[in-house]
């Protein structure tokens, strides 16, 4: 069966380090409060010079190497990310203009902090019909670029990163993209949302005034949905594919919320050593969230070749999904 194989990973947070300490100067809040309800410590913010193309170039060129590819051998490049350069072109475009190649496909996917899990699936299905040999799949954000600095139910959770990978074709062995699960409820867009400057309330616009101009987060919606939603699409994945929870070699989900991940990992029964976490370090990440984790397990040793590995991911929409890939 055809399917696509991580041939690379690589990622990138911008410089700027903001500690829970530095946003207790901003907003009523405190480093014990913070860490209490989301495993959170510190996250990366974005400069001016950052944009979700930056990153998104940095990571994609870091995948590459790691491939042993060059940039003129892409076929295709598939950007999972609500948070891009501009409302259009795609951000794709500018890593393909930013990479120096030839014409190929390249476009974005908006699934928002599931976009990762999303595009690789996309990207995945084009390699398993012949489209192409190989593609470029990234997920970045920069939702501290959006957040409201004073309202610290929302300010506190978010950080910015780009993750990509490299996926090439392969018709043997069982290694790659193993069963997906993609789900969305529009019910639940009022959940999260950022509503000004698309089509509904454009800027400068009669319909944008009194319109929110920072993101919106209803977060004990989110978190009843998340910790039901997430457990529900690993489950669905596992039994798609013919396995158990027993055989996850290493659990990587969106890293949201620490408590949102161990309501996972207690449905799979997974122990701590199969579960990939790095929320205290970077936030939520959103699109970035997946390939941040994908990559720093590889860099670590806690994923080498013939690993089964789980990856769930949720986010504004409702949108949720599930990859299971043998790296």
């Amino acid at each position: 069966m055809r399917r696509g194989v991580v041939a690379g990973v690589g990622f990138t947070v911008p410089d700027r380090v903001l500690t829970n300490d530095d946003l207790s100067a901003l907003v009523d809040t405190t480093d014990e409060w913070i860490v209490q309800r989301t495993g959170i410590k510190e996250r990366r913010i974005a400069g001016p010079e950052d944009t979700a193309s930056t990153l998104g170039t940095d990571a994609a060129r870091k995948a590459l190497a790691a491939a042993g590819m060059a940039p003129e051998e892409l076929q295709m490049i598939v950007c999972g990310t609500v948070t891009g350069d501009m409302a259009f072109p795609s951000t794709a475009c500018f890593i393909h203009e930013a990479l120096g190649i030839a014409p190929i496909p390249a476009y974005d996917v908006g699934a928002a902090c599931a976009g990762f899990i999303y595009a690789l699936a996309n990207a995945n299905a084009m390699i398993a019909t012949g489209v192409v040999d190989n593609a470029l799949v990234i997920g970045v954000d920069v939702l501290t670029k959006y957040v409201d600095w004073t309202d610290r139910s929302t300010c506190v959770l978010f950080g910015d990163g780009a993750g990509a990978v490299v996926l090439k074709a392969s018709e043997t062995g069982d290694r790659g993209l193993v069963k997906t699960v993609l789900l969305a409820d529009g019910g639940g867009a009022k959940h999260i949302s950022y509503e000004s400057g698309g089509s509904r309330y454009p800027f400068g616009e009669p319909q944008s005034q009194g319109r929110r101009l920072k993101v919106y987060m209803n977060g004990a919606e989110v978190y009843r949905f998340a910790v039901v939603a997430m457990g529900d699409a690993c489950c669905r994945v596992i039994e798609l594919a013919g396995l158990e929870p027993k055989d996850i070699q290493l659990f990587v989900p969106h890293q949201a919320n620490l408590r949102i991940i161990r309501a996972a990992q207690e449905r799979l029964g997974l122990p701590d050593e199969r579960v990939f976490v790095n929320v205290e370090k970077y936030g939520n990440t959103s699109g970035a969230s997946i390939p941040i984790g994908l990559a720093e397990a590889e860099q670590t040793g806690r994923l080498t070749k013939g690993d089964l590995v789980l990856t769930v991911g949720f986010g504004a929409g409702l949108v949720w999904g599930a990859n299971l890939i043998r790296w």
